[in-house]
């Protein structure tokens, strides 16, 4: 704790009195000042948001309109969804507009008949969400990622994934009667580049960001800020405009047509450091006036509190002395002021009273910090067994079912991630009852427990293994090129076991069944299927050996 001698309170006193005068003036004027800055930097970016969300829905309405039109195409109403004029139709509409990744048409079976560049010909679209809205009327999609399309397509230039709007339309013969969809998907970034486009006509150097958001509050652009939740209340607010978390925010609706299944929202907005910058400019200055007033009359206040501190701080210098155990501490016991008389007194007769009793509170305290170390040890020490007991199994000393459940969806989800293969051995000990039965449950433990021992001396540190149940055991090897792989890991903990004695029992094989994850894989069951069948494959054909 900082402390001050009486002279510095006094001078601390005078000087904040000036101080605290200009600070409430100016904090006054400063938020008068900050909530005009708000206000005028609020219906800025409202405008900007408002001219922002009106031309991209013009643009969503030409383009459905656009694909609408195209359906009612009389090629089209012949019935003859084959026809290569249909083909050509496509062609010129995609070469006109760069933002169309795709478009086709398919029959009312969801089977695409035709469609630019020949992409998804012959495939099925039936399950499409908007081939099934297409063949009730017309249709505008949200964002998603086409998978089967993506696939066919250059990928991003900046790595992101692609994504795609989807614009859809019946196609009805001369009858009425609906006999397939015309799809188009046009490229997400065409959206988002009509959102800066309007966005940037303002002066780059106020740092303003336009965001897409849809009708649940979530991000869809920026990419950086893709799934962040923005909170309701500021999507809706009565004014148009919102200040919070940083920014000055301004919300407007996109307007869709009917047909459209989106409702989204184009946020505009402007940190508040920039918006308020003119504000705080202002408020610096009171600040900076409020310092040298508070100078002025601190120089006064420190002159005239000096002649009655003097006396104090001595004997502050003496206590202190004192704390520090330095001796020639002297208090004068003799002042014209009686309160500071008085204090000296009572100041030189506890000292001597406070000294007999430190040496008894430093024995206490000794014994004390003896007591709560040796009580941390034994927790720390506790904490440490309690942990083990979690993750490892007790008979064996390898990990439990547990961990290992938790280690494979940890490698899964990093293989999902990055791409990087992990492979998956399942042992399981051959005619382990007739050991059990024969030599009893204990020697059965003893061998199970040199097995783990044997699994764990020949493979490699960065491989896990667990005790999966009974008398199986589950390998992971994050690693599985050459020369290592899994194949050849399994094959030496089989020879490994097949040439170990068995104390009682004498010779136990094992047989082991290898599987390594795949990119089709959907979770870490499909890989534990895998290997167990593989297991069985072995116990199928002999036992003692690796499949």
């Amino acid at each position: 704790m900082i402390t001050a001698s009486l002279r510095s309170h006094l001078t601390l006193w005078f000087a904040g009195l000036s101080l605290l005068t200009l600070l409430i003036v100016g904090f006054y004027v400063g938020h008068i000042a900050t909530e005009q800055m708000k206000q005028a930097s609020g219906n800025s970016l409202l405008g900007t948001a408002r001219s922002t969300a009106a031309l991209l829905a013009v643009q969503l309405r030409e383009r459905q309109l656009e694909v609408s039109l195209l359906s009612k195409a009389p090629v089209l109403r012949k019935g003859d969804l084959d026809a290569p004029d249909i083909m050509t139709l496509m062609e010129l509409r995609t070469q006109s507009r760069a933002e169309y990744a795709w478009m086709g048409v398919a029959d009312a079976e969801g089977r695409v008949r035709q469609a630019v560049n020949g992409l998804l010909v012959n495939q099925s679209v039936q399950q499409r969400p908007w081939f099934q809205a297409g063949m009730r009327g017309e249709y505008t999609g949200d964002p998603h990622e086409a998978v089967l399309l993506a696939k066919l397509l250059p990928g991003a230039a900046n790595g992101e994934p692609l994504r795609f709007i989807d614009f859809a339309a019946p196609i009805r013969n001369a009858n009425g009667e609906t006999i397939g969809v015309l799809g188009a998907h046009a490229h997400w970034s065409w959206v988002t580049q009509i959102v800066d486009s309007a966005v940037m006509q303002k002066d780059a150097t106020l740092n303003i960001e336009a965001l897409i958001i849809d009708f649940d509050g979530k991000v869809l652009y920026p990419e950086i800020l893709a799934g962040e939740q923005m909170p309701p209340a500021s999507l809706r607010a009565p004014s148009g405009w919102t200040s919070g978390n940083g920014y000055v925010s301004a919300s407007v609706a996109v307007p869709s047509p009917s047909n459209a299944n989106l409702s989204w929202y184009i946020v505009v907005r402007q940190p508040l450091d920039i918006a308020l910058q003119p504000a705080r400019v202002l408020l610096y200055k009171l600040l900076i006036l409020g310092v040298l007033a508070a100078i002025v009359f601190g120089l006064v206040a420190y002159y005239l509190a000096s002649s009655l501190s003097r006396p104090i701080e001595r004997l502050a210098r003496s206590a202190k002395q004192v704390q520090d155990q330095k001796p020639g501490a002297v208090f004068p016991q003799e002042h014209s002021v009686l309160e500071i008389a008085q204090l000296g007194q009572s100041i030189s007769s506890m000292t001597q009273s406070l000294l007999s009793k430190e040496r008894e509170l430093q024995d206490a305290n000794a014994s004390l910090e003896a007591t709560v170390a040796q009580r941390t040890a034994d927790l720390t020490q506790a904490n440490a067994d309690l942990l083990k007991l979690a993750t490892h199994d007790a008979l064996t000393g390898v990990f439990n079912r547990r961990r290992f459940d938790e280690k494979l969806a940890e490698n899964s989800l990093l293989f999902q991630r990055t791409g990087r293969a992990f492979a998956l051995l399942l042992i399981d000990a051959d005619y382990f009852k007739r050991v059990n039965d024969t030599y009893g449950h204990a020697v059965g433990d003893d061998v199970l427990c040199q097995l783990a021992a044997l699994i764990e001396s020949t493979t490699r540190a960065t491989d896990f293994v667990a005790r999966y149940g009974g008398e199986e055991f589950a390998v992971l090897l994050p690693e599985v090129e050459e020369p290592d792989s899994p194949d050849v890991v399994a094959e030496k903990i089989r020879a490994a076991v097949a040439a170990a004695q068995f104390p009682t029992v004498g010779q136990v094989t094992v047989s082991i069944g290898v599987s390594i994850a795949q990119p089709a894989d959907r979770d870490s069951l499909a890989l534990l299927k895998r290997a167990d069948r593989q297991l069985y494959e072995a116990k199928g054909a002999g036992r003692n050996r690796v499949a």
